[in-house]
């Protein structure tokens, strides 16, 4: 599959061919939806706790005699039906994580880019170069590359710890409430499938076909 590469401006420079077997692999919903599914599970702490009628404070004594009051019987007012009693079946500390063989994981990615592709959602320019890093000059590119309304998914080859070209990039996008710069190794199925668009430098491009190719 052949794309146009652009520069900063919108312009068009050249032609590149996306590597076919990641951007035209089959399409796997259930793949997609299992990645989805296992990332935002691990994703959860599972540091919710409630306490029990075994774990609140107070509640020794009968609150009255069992019989003769003319009341319901009780045996503690820290039972689940007295306000500050304990709690019935609620959650407690837990590990919501699953597992998903690597080969499942990298061919729903492959699947989510080829879906991409075929809605013409991938965008590659020939290179993103910031002197210093602006909102505003972002903003402009992001508008030249993707429209104003889309969102955009912005893939770094390096981390922006280690270059300082990729560091003014990710600097430069960090308060646009519709961008988000994302190291390429680090690509997942939440970020591609959250973005109406997927900008790729071509060096990123290296990258994706370096460990998905």
């Amino acid at each position: 599959m052949k794309v146009d590469v652009y520069n900063m401006e919108g312009q068009k420079v050249r032609e590149v061919e996306l590597p076919a077997a990641i951007f035209e692999a089959p399409i796997r919903p259930d793949l997609m939806h299992q990645a989805y599914v296992r990332q935002m599970a691990n994703a959860r702490l599972g540091t919710h706790s409630t306490k029990t009628r075994g774990e609140v404070s107070g509640g020794g004594r009968k609150p009255w005699r069992q019989k003769g009051t003319g009341r319901a019987r009780q045996g503690s007012i820290r039972s689940p039906q007295w306000v500050g009693g304990g709690k019935v079946h609620t959650p407690k500390p837990r590990k919501y994580t699953l597992d998903m063989p690597k080969k499942m994981r990298r061919a729903a990615l492959r699947s989510a880019l080829s879906v991409k592709a075929a809605e013409a959602s991938v965008v590659v320019v020939e290179d993103l170069d910031f002197p210093e890093p602006k909102t505003r000059r972002m903003a402009e590119v992001l508008q030249n590359l993707v429209g104003e309304e889309a969102s955009a998914l912005i893939l770094l080859p390096e981390s922006p710890k280690a270059n300082e070209q990729w560091a003014n990039v990710a600097r430069s996008a960090h308060n646009l409430p519709y961008a988000k710069t994302l190291v390429a190794n680090y690509l997942n199925i939440r970020d591609l499938l959250g973005y109406d668009k997927l900008v790729m430098p071509l060096a990123a491009l290296d990258v994706i076909a370096a460990f998905l190719g």
